[in-house]
């Protein structure tokens, strides 16, 4: 992944003094794009975009029966994406986040898309609730973690915006929506595709089984919380300056405490199994949302021809 990153640590590193609690299991990560000519690289963000969207946007046989044919592969993932909202809705853009965050996780966290969610969603009709991104982490040979990710693409991530996110991280962690995920994930064939290790693979399908309680794989449950974000900061600055390193990680630690506060507060209590979670809240800052939305879906709709 070439992006920067301002901040990658366990919240009580950062925080050593904090009084919040249970924060054992949350961690920050902070991701920045460069500049080039003095502005913001887009092609660079764009190019993340596009080389990273099959992963979400098409099953594993599909990318496996297209590789070597980038462009074939580009159109029938353009084909898997609604793009449905108005500029002005807030809605608009999270196919795009969701791109994003498929591709963080595959590069950052080393993961498996077992579900490619936009793939899942390609009937307009159909919003797929639950979470915006399925994927496995396999930890050593034998053990493995589940991976439930929001992605959000907001105009401001300021204090108002925070309680819809954590509603829906709150949302997606409803025993019968987790039950939902882990059944698509055991009945997928992309898990016995991406898994190699057969008996691993067995493993994973027999934990996620709807015959077993869901407490036990709760202490293997991560939750990456993608927020996309418009950026005044961003949006005035000229290049990859100290000043503006810090100025973004100041920004970006004061915005994850913040958003971990009215998590902890209503969430600790309403989710069983709570400080067993792990939260990963990362966050990524762009200089023009719509300008950057407007920029994505014409591409799309040169790539869907």
């Amino acid at each position: 992944m070439d992006f920067e990153i301002l901040v990658d640590d366990h919240y009580l590193q950062i925080f050593a003094d904090t009084a919040l609690t249970p924060v054992e299991n949350k961690k920050v990560l902070s991701i920045a794009n460069d500049f080039e000519d003095e502005k913001w690289r887009y092609e660079k963000f764009e190019n993340f975009i596009w080389d990273n969207i099959a992963l979400t946007a098409l099953s594993a046989q599909e990318r496996s029966k297209l590789t070597g044919q980038s462009r074939s592969m580009l159109r029938e993932s353009a084909k898997n994406l609604r793009l449905t909202d108005k500029i002005g809705d807030l809605g608009k853009g999270s196919e795009l986040a969701e791109i994003v965050l498929y591709g963080i996780m595959h590069h950052h966290y080393g993961a498996l898309p077992v579900v490619p969610k936009i793939f899942y969603k390609q009937n307009v009709q159909d919003n797929a609730k639950g979470a915006d991104s399925v994927h496995i982490v396999l930890e050593g040979e034998d053990e493995f973690s589940l991976w439930f990710g929001e992605a959000k693409f907001f105009n401001s991530i300021e204090d108002a915006r925070l309680p819809a996110i954590v509603k829906s991280v709150g949302n997606s962690l409803d025993t019968a929506k987790l039950k939902k995920e882990n059944s698509i994930i055991t009945n997928a064939s992309d898990i016995d595709r991406l898994v190699t290790n057969s008996k691993l693979a067995a493993k994973i399908k027999d934990a996620l089984s709807a015959k077993n309680s869901i407490d036990p794989i709760k202490s293997k449950i991560h939750v990456p919380i993608l927020l996309l974000h418009e950026c005044s900061i961003t949006a005035s600055a000229k290049e990859m300056s100290q000043a503006y390193r810090d100025s973004i990680r100041k920004f970006h630690l004061e915005r994850a405490s913040s958003y971990f506060e009215k998590q902890i507060s209503t969430l600790s209590g309403a989710i069983a199994k709570y400080a067993e979670i792990k939260f990963h809240i990362i966050l990524f800052p762009i200089p023009n949302r719509e300008n950057l939305i407007e920029r994505f879906s014409k591409e799309v709709a040169f790539h869907k021809v």
